[in-house]
């Protein structure tokens, strides 16, 4: 199989309060009161029929102001061992895909607000599905290295820089 070049269109432009990549918390589900919303464009808001049957949803979306070179070891955040990309939930992803499940509030009309966001103002969505816990939730799923590793906790002994 050869590679080839896909392309996606944007189904709407994501809306939160973050500006910039130093203020966005690093899991949308640990930022309840982080509040945002989706503006679909007019071509597809007609597909929001019943999402707001849904109390949850994800959020399918192109980090577009991640400009840094990819790496495919990298160190998880307060974490002292590189960890293959696949296996962490950093920004830093080769196609540069980003996937969050936002608790949805309210929609209305093209417009779906949400809490949890941990994307830039102005991200472009690329898809939602809805949250559907018999179907997405796995209770036996296990944690892979967060089992084993320990968050790096500042002044800690033998971490980096110390």
């Amino acid at each position: 199989m050869t590679c080839q070049n896909i392309t996606f269109t944007p189904i709407g432009i994501i809306h939160t309060p973050f500006d910039g990549t130093g203020k966005i918390p690093r899991q949308g589900r640990f930022s309840d009161d982080a509040a945002g919303y989706v503006e679909i464009f007019d071509e597809f808001a007609e597909g929001l029929k019943d999402l707001d049957s849904f109390t949850h949803a994800h959020l399918i979306f192109y980090f577009h102001k991640n400009d840094e070179d990819l790496k495919l070891w990298q160190y998880p955040k307060d974490r002292t061992i590189p960890r293959g990309v696949f296996s962490i939930r950093s920004p830093l992803r080769p196609n540069k895909i980003g996937l969050t499940i936002v608790k949805i509030k309210s929609v209305e009309n093209n417009i779906i607000h949400f809490e949890g966001a941990d994307m830039i103002d102005g991200t472009p969505l690329l898809d939602i599905k809805p949250y559907v816990p018999d179907i997405d939730c796995y209770p036996d799923a296990g944690k892979g290295w967060f089992n084993q590793d320990k968050p790096f906790r500042s002044g800690q002994a033998g971490a980096a820089g110390t």
